[in-house]
């Protein structure tokens, strides 16, 4: 194969391989249109025919154009200005006809690398892009490199070497560039992310617990973790219900809530992924204490009446805080709360049965006159008795799906549960309302942070008694105690690849797991989490007391200074710096003007033996035999660098031709 197509074929796979990430992004036209013109050029280069004329071109990027607004609406943005370079990226190497156009390509391949973390900035694409710029650095060697064909293993070599020497400038920048939002904190799409939601239907957090992707993690600096039983993490909690939907209740209709804290409390730290929710799902309960509320840098935080840490947007970013909890609490007005009507509606027309049975049983002469404790505790009893089972799979249900579960079918997952208990409690007279967040975590932490899967997904619920405040009841922990007790979610079906290797081996499928998630947290933690605050600690670390933007400026500028010193040091040594064929041919010139035979550094080895037969005559022989045979090494197949063996004979010949 000649070495252009060799070439040309390297660069379109490098080119492929930097565009597969954004398959996911791009309309389905721009992904086809990419596929079809990379293949057209490989096909072009494999049967050396000549590239199209640039009407084609012009064609192809209007009709990209068109295409790019018919489906964003628009030719600015992100979506779409992504789309188009993805499109030129693939037209330009139409017209790969002159080292230019190839630097065009390979800027424009570089600029697509940066383009795939403005989607995902997960440790596969990082390690894909990696590998995209090697790629490039690969075949940008191989366009300078003009004469004879070198090989690609040569050129990846050197193109490995030249990026291990800008690694340092490259950690550098990393540890004190500043960072500004948001041009540092890339933008993510949450939409069509899975996650708790602020609406609940009956089995949507079943749909969020078959996802065992990771929700966030914990870590307490201070000791152990907390019991499972009393790792509840809140997120939105759910008032409202039209006989179909729960929601939440709008904040101006609350008043002040009352906060008791109640024994030790908890110090943890959480990176919690990204979600479609303006919420922190924080540990309960997490006050708004100075000592105690996170901080988010560049968020509005703020502590609502029903105990939700509200965001001014959602969480489209992956972010760390730190907070204090008191799992020991006791939370809302002793005396009649403001959202008592709002907490005791029923839609009429709906689960009449449940209704029924509820008021029938708060009527029994033992329930004459008992608080809400006395009936919630009554409700548990009858779940835990009740032959109800625990299931992610219940099937659907109806219109009355309150009464197809209380009453006839009994079988459930966590939601179900949560609103049967709040329907029937209201029923009784009972303020209640349903708690929607996380319960429990992975076993064992990795690397020091429990992980919170969206399979631990789960809604309570929590009812109103006078003189107490609100009181957590969870009816799940009395039909699955596992479920509450060991913080442990009902199992998800396995992926097609998961499921062949846990067929196989179950506990590799779990070490890979574990080691793959070990490595993804390692990159959140020091990678992506390295904030402004975490350079700041870097300087203390390295002796600045106080640092602030000064000392990042000044350590950068001192740092830059160095590295410009020491780049201008190696490029004076280099500037004097031969390769081994020039200074040998130098030091043969040197030789033979002391033999009288004068030549210059544009003549070769072959043309040296003939000056040396013109002098020298028959002495010389030996000596013109010598640089002949160097003229072999140095234009022979395969040779790198001159034979070491070769100078003492052409020494030993030297002295055998004598003085002048």
């Amino acid at each position: 194969m000649p070495r252009e197509a060799r070439d040309t074929l390297f660069l379109l796979a490098v080119i492929a391989w930097t565009l597969a990430p954004h398959l996911a992004q791009v309309p389905a036209w721009c992904g086809a249109m990419a596929a079809l013109i990379l293949g057209w050029r490989a096909w072009l280069a494999l049967t050396s025919r000549p590239l199209p004329g640039r009407l084609v071109l012009v064609a192809l990027l209007v009709a990209a154009g068109a295409l790019t607004f018919w489906s964003e609406r628009t030719l600015l943005g992100k979506d779409a200005g992504v789309t188009l370079i993805v499109v030129l990226m693939t037209l330009k190497t139409l017209e790969l006809r002159a080292r230019r156009d190839a630097l065009v390509v390979f800027f424009l391949g570089f600029f697509l690398v940066l383009t795939n973390f403005l989607y995902s900035q997960s440790l596969p694409v990082a390690l894909s892009m990696l590998l995209s710029v090697w790629g490039l650095l690969t075949a940008l060697v191989l366009a300078h490199m003009p004469v004879g064909r070198p090989p690609l293993r040569q050129a990846g070599a050197l193109a490995a070497r030249a990026a291990l020497l800008g690694a340092p400038i490259m950690v550098v920048l990393f540890l004190l560039f500043p960072r500004v939002g948001p041009l540092w904190g890339l933008p993510q799409d949450a939409a069509g992310r899975t996650g708790l939601s602020g609406t609940m239907r009956l089995g949507a957090i079943a749909e969020v617990a078959n996802d065992d992707s990771i929700a966030l993690r914990l870590r307490f600096p201070d000791g152990a973790a907390p019991p499972p039983e009393a790792m509840y993490l809140r997120g939105p909690v759910l008032g409202r219900f039209d006989g179909r939907t729960w929601e939440r209740v709008p904040e101006n209709l609350g008043g002040a809530t009352r906060v008791e804290l109640l024994g030790a409390p908890v110090r943890y730290e959480m990176t919690l992924e990204p979600s479609r929710l303006p919420l922190l799902p924080l540990l309960e309960l997490t006050p708004a204490r100075a000592d105690a509320a996170p901080v988010l840098e560049g968020w509005n935080v703020r502590l609502r009446q029903d105990l939700q840490w509200q965001l001014d947007r959602p969480l489209t970013d992956r972010v760390r805080l730190s907070a204090t909890a008191w799992p020991g609490h006791r939370i809302g007005p002793r005396a009649t709360p403001p959202l008592v009507a709002e907490n005791l509606e029923l839609p009429p027309g709906f689960n009449p049965r449940t209704l029924a049975w509820a008021r029938a049983l708060r009527a029994r002469p033992e329930y004459s006159g008992a608080d809400a404790g006395v009936l919630a505790a009554a409700l548990l009893r009858e779940v835990g008795a009740g032959g109800y089972g625990y299931t992610l799979e219940p099937g659907p249900y109806g219109r009355d799906a309150i009464d197809e579960f209380w009453l006839d079918r009994k079988l459930g997952f966590c939601e179900h549960f949560a609103a049967a208990f709040v329907v029937a409690m209201r029923a009784m007279g009972v303020p209640a309302r349903i708690v929607t967040g996380y319960q429990g975590t992975d076993p064992a932490p990795v690397d020091g942070w429990w992980i919170v899967r969206q399979s631990n997904a789960h809604a309570w619920a929590e009812y109103w008694q006078r003189g107490v405040g609100w009181v957590r009841a969870d009816p799940t922990a009395a039909v699955a105690p596992e479920r509450v007790q060991r913080g442990r979610s009902l199992a998800p079906q396995p992926g097609f690849v998961a499921g062949a290797i846990g067929n196989v081996d179950p506990a590799l499928a779990a070490r890979l797991r574990t080691a793959w998630e070990l490595l993804d947290n390692r990159w959140n933690q020091l990678v992506l989490n390295y904030s402004r605050t975490r350079q700041f600690e870097l300087l203390r670390a390295l002796g600045v007391e106080s640092p602030d933007w000064e000392d990042l400026a000044r350590a950068l500028v001192l740092l830059a200074a160095a590295a410009s010193a020491a780049g201008a040091g190696w490029a004076f040594w280099d500037r004097h710096r031969q390769d081994p064929w020039q200074r040998l041919q130098a030091r043969v010139q040197r030789a033979l003007a002391a033999r009288g035979v004068e030549v210059g550094p544009q003549h070769g080895p072959r043309a040296r033996a003939e000056r040396v037969r013109a002098r020298l005559g028959g002495r010389g022989e030996a000596l013109a035999l010598e640089l002949e045979t160097l003229d072999r090494l140095r234009y022979g197949e395969g040779v790198a660098a001159p034979s070491r063996r070769w100078w003492p004979g052409f020494a030993r010949a030297l002295r055998a031709a004598g003085r002048p």
